[in-house]
């Protein structure tokens, strides 16, 4: 780990140092790079950096808090933000900053791993970028002694993992997915993630439970004749300790948020799945049915919670586009249905993944980060002087909520962290509302990666500089548009046929549209032409009209 109160690590690739930038990023970054031309000093030996300033604000200390530095595009993008946005303004020397990169990692025989996670449990607030699990193949390639595993199992375990809170990102004015939010609360603990396993051939299978007290008898779970020549056996437990802590922590949030709570399971099927909805179900009862009730949550669910089926839950979240749901499930079953939520709701880069954990003294523990992953396709064409356009989107939200929840936890300085997070937030959403985003939403003429973060600094400086609190976007009502005329009464006697040829009448260009000469001529012909107030005038068109009108209507 870095020492505490240093600035973060050097990235492995230099963000915004004017020799990576000239090297290795497209003429986008070359042209911004030459702009800026601000540099400053290096530390922990790495290549220059950018002197970030913003003019006329006044710098704050945030509080404790761990970051987890990862690697590939999505920390390149990180450390261009922490450089632009955070510490113009912000002063970081009591974050603790890990580097969880496979080769950090390696070298260190994963005590980065370890000390990270006792520095999440000592301060109970973390922002995590994207990390990489490396393959054989990636091992390999990368020189490294040995095999690593995903740093996501160790952190559950070392922080008493209760539920990952997964929710839809919503940028107000932009139509994503789902329109309203949606939320998730995947166990944090048990199922096939920690299984055990082998592959055997023919014979018999016997699991049995010997209990701590060595005084009562083993108790056999399982026996079965394994037939095949080749099988898996697996074994796996659900711990249900920590349901009812989901259980407060999903009701009382979706509770807040105005969203309808569902529990999913598969307990038809799979009989030991009951023991969690019947806790959850209990908590609900004794705690929040009766607020849920008070705000009329639970009118289409019969009044009371409503547990969906596995299959039933994976037709829905299909089906409910309006969002203003939310679900509590099994590990796997979140792993699942929250990855088809990112698709019904664009992608996994719209989408919150946030580790809630209990500390021994009963405190939570919050780690924050994105549902998705490093980016390897963007980071290699960064690498071979692509120009990219890498959306920062779920990582900004991740590193907010840390920032926020350390606020909490020591509120000395929380006026100023939600300022600054809220004008953060602003100025990124209006960024992707004006044109000013990145190419996934605003299509080719979109910024590139480091475009991006600039624009939304710039932004962000004046907001700040304003001293004002920040007001949160609100879309303009849309326009009530009359229904169709062919929705009212009558119109079934309407010859369609008729009224398409008295336009082409006077469509006399055949274009489509009626002219203002063109409207000019029909209103004369009709008698519906506003006229001046002249006696002779009025009857002289009058009579002509009724003439007309004797030769030329139809029957």
């Amino acid at each position: 780990p870095a020492e505490v109160g240093a600035e973060p690590l050097a990235p492995r690739q230099s963000p915004l140092s004017a020799a990576a930038m000239l090297r290795s990023t497209g003429a986008a970054a070359r042209a911004l790079a030459a702009s800026l031309g601000r540099y400053g000093g290096a530390p922990h030996g790495g290549a220059p950096r950018l002197a970030a300033t913003a003019a006329g604000v006044e710098k704050f200390k945030a509080p404790p808090m761990v970051y987890i530095s990862g690697e590939e595009m999505s920390h390149y993008t990180m450390q261009l933000i922490l450089e632009r946005w955070v510490q113009p303004v912000i002063e970081t020397s009591q974050w603790e900053f890990y580097d969880l990169s496979c080769k950090a990692r390696d070298q260190s025989g994963d005590k980065v791993l370890r000390d990270a996670v006792e520095a999440g449990n000592r301060i109970g607030a973390i922002f995590k970028e994207p990390t990489v699990t490396p393959s054989k193949e990636q091992s390999k390639s990368m020189g490294l002694m040995k095999p690593l595993g995903s740093p996501n199992g160790a952190m559950r375990k070392g922080w008493n993992g209760i539920t990952i809170s997964r929710d839809t990102i919503h940028i107000p004015g932009i139509k994503l997915g789902f329109d309203q939010p949606v939320f998730f609360e995947r166990h944090a603990v048990g199922g096939e993630y920690g299984a055990g396993w082998k592959s055997v051939g023919k014979g018999r299978v016997l699991s049995t439970f010997f209990p701590d007290d060595i005084k009562e008898p083993p108790i056999i779970i399982d026996g079965r004749q394994v037939e095949d020549n080749e099988s898996a056996v697996v074994v796996y437990d659900n711990p249900l300790d920590n349901v009812e802590d989901l259980a407060h922590i999903f009701f009382a949030r979706c509770l807040e948020a105005n969203i309808v709570p569902y529990v999913v399971t598969k307990k038809t099927v799979f009989k030991w799945q009951e023991g969690f909805w019947q806790k959850m179900k209990k908590v609900f009862d004794e705690h929040y049915k009766e607020k849920y009730l008070a705000c009329g949550l639970l009118k289409k669910t019969g009044g009371d919670l409503q547990h969906l089926i596995s299959d039933a839950a994976t037709m829905q979240i299909i089906r409910w586009t309006g969002g203003g749901f939310g679900m509590a499930c099994h590990n796997y079953d979140g792993d699942m249905l929250t990855d088809e939520v990112a698709q019904v709701h664009r992608s996994p880069g719209f989408i919150t993944s946030n580790l809630i954990g209990k500390s021994a003294d009963g405190s939570l523990i919050k780690e924050f980060e994105a549902s998705h992953g490093t980016v390897a396709d963007l980071w290699h064409a960064h690498l071979r002087g692509e120009d990219t356009s890498m959306n920062p989107l779920g990582m900004v939200v991740a590193l907010l909520g840390a920032m926020e929840h350390a606020a909490m936890l020591n509120p000395a300085n929380k006026a100023d962290i939600f300022r600054w997070t809220g004008h953060c937030k602003e100025a990124m959403y209006t960024a992707f509302r004006t044109g000013k985003g990145t190419r996934d939403l605003s299509g080719p003429t979109g910024l590139t990666t480091e475009q991006f973060v600039e624009a939304v600094f710039e932004d962000l400086n004046k907001r700040m500089a304003s001293g004002e609190m920040p007001v949160p976007y609100e879309v303009p009502a849309k326009e009530e548009l009359a229904p169709s005329r062919k929705l009212r009464r009558g119109f079934e006697h309407v010859d369609e046929e008729g009224i398409k040829a008295f336009f082409e009448k006077y469509d006399t260009d055949a274009n489509g549209a009626i002219s203002f000469e063109e409207f000019v001529d029909m209103t004369l012909e009709l008698g519906i032409a506003p006229m001046k107030k002249d006696p002779e005038a009025v009857k002289h068109h009058e009579a002509r009209v009724a003439s007309h009108a004797s030769t030329e209507m139809p029957a």
